[in-house]
């Protein structure tokens, strides 16, 4: 057959069957398993399903250890963390500083007696002025032109009283020889009293008028410091002071600060224990280290139904002029103690409906401890009952706090311990 040529199917089939072969002694063939895998491809699967099952298990023992790893994580996490501290013991005597601002010893606005206009002034603020010196002087026109028709008008009636007294006493020396009427000397008489009554009112005008006159100059009622100018030269004076139905204005301020006064709202507890000659001290924050005396001058003697407080007027020595009237001030009073007391910062405490309590820290569980304040010092209060010197209080409680609540203690460097 040639190729490509078609198969012939009417020839005669021929016997192609190969002789008889004996196997050949190959050893790779007579390694060979029945099924005709070969026995290193069989080791080779073996390893392989050894790695797998072997990353298998490595990354179930690893997903464990991070699950038990998560757990611990979340158990400690879920154990809130607090920082304590011990009560500290409080000495024989214990000491509150309050705010108050100092003011001066007087203080006055000065107002215009008499309406004008501002003729000079003679002071500027912060200018020291003694009692009865001139500070400025005001041109009064209408005024002064008041107070002479007021006196034309007294010598008018001067002259008119002069001549009812003339007549009356004549008419008196005529009704002694009855060359007049007893009416008609009664007549003269009355005259010459209504007219000495006209004098006398005008006199009283005049004197009024001349009162204003003299508030043309306005004079220092004291010694002190000049703290306001609220006027030029040229301004419209009117007199009076400063209220709704007036539109007069302050000309000066002036203020007495040898010595100042400091009202301090003094807390009810602590009320019987302020009296009056009593030392306190001030402290500011513009000086500071150091600290200014004064004596407790007097009390308002009743509390504040609206603060509950107390108020107290400390004076101080001002000679030297380092106080200014206004500054805020912190004013401290010594307080005497009869016994020695625990005294705890003021944010362990916890207010609620059961009371005045502090959290404190036994054998990591909270026990919510109800306590009794003796004094509030600010900062921190003296505590009467309720706590040993050991106990652990829980600093900045959170409103979530419970009895029995299991916690940890911060360490000092914030770790847990």
């Amino acid at each position: 057959m040639f190729p490509n040529q078609p198969p012939n199917y009417n020839e005669e089939p021929t016997s192609t069957t190969p002789p008889h072969i004996a196997p050949h002694p190959d050893p790779a063939h007579a390694l060979e398993a029945p099924h005709g895998i070969p026995r290193g491809l069989r080791i080779g699967l073996l390893v392989v399903v050894v790695i797998v099952v072997a990353g298998i298990a490595y990354r179930l023992i690893e997903r464990s250890v991070d699950e038990h790893k998560l757990a611990d994580t979340t158990n400690a996490n879920a154990t809130p963390i607090v920082s304590v501290t011990l009560p500290s013991v409080s000495g024989d005597s214990s000491e509150i500083a309050l705010p108050g601002n100092t003011q001066a010893f007087d203080d006055t606005p000065i107002y215009a007696r008499t309406s004008g206009y501002l003729k000079q002034w003679f002071v500027d603020i912060g200018q020291h002025v003694t009692k009865g010196e001139l500070m400025a002087t005001i041109e009064t026109p209408e005024l002064d032109e008041q107070l002479q028709v007021a006196k034309a008008d007294l010598k008018s009636a001067q002259a008119d009283l002069n001549l009812a007294n003339t007549t009356s006493e004549r008419y008196q020396n005529l009704l002694k020889s009855d060359s007049v009427s007893k009416q008609e000397t009664d007549v003269a008489v009355s005259g010459a009293a209504a007219h000495l009554a006209a004098v006398e009112a005008a006199q009283a005008s005049v004197r009024r008028l001349e009162q204003l006159q003299s508030f043309e100059k306005i004079y220092a009622p004291y010694s002190g410091i000049v703290t306001q100018r609220n006027t030029d030269i040229g301004d419209l004076i009117n007199s009076g002071s400063s209220t709704s139905s007036n539109t007069a204005k302050e000309l000066f301020h002036i203020a007495s600060v040898n010595e100042l006064r400091v009202f301090v709202a003094v807390p009810e507890v602590y009320a019987p224990e302020i009296h009056n000659g009593d030392t306190a001290t001030l402290t500011l924050d513009e000086y500071p280290g150091q600290t200014f005396t004064g004596t407790v001058a007097r009390n308002s003697g009743a509390i504040d139904s609206g603060s509950r407080t107390l108020n107290v007027e400390v004076d101080v020595d001002n000679h030297a002029g380092k106080l200014l009237p206004g500054a805020y001030v912190f004013v401290h009073f010594k307080l005497p103690m009869a016994s020695r007391e625990l005294s705890v910062p003021s944010n362990t405490l916890i207010f609620r409906s059961q009371g005045l309590q502090v959290g404190i820290v036994r054998d990591g569980h909270v026990h919510l401890q109800h306590i009794t304040i003796g004094k509030d010092n600010g900062k921190s209060v003296e505590v009467s009952t309720g706590l040993t010197p050991n106990d652990q209080i829980i600093l900045d409680p959170s409103d979530s706090l419970t009895e029995g609540e299991a916690v940890q203690i911060a360490g000092p460097s914030g770790s847990n311990k």
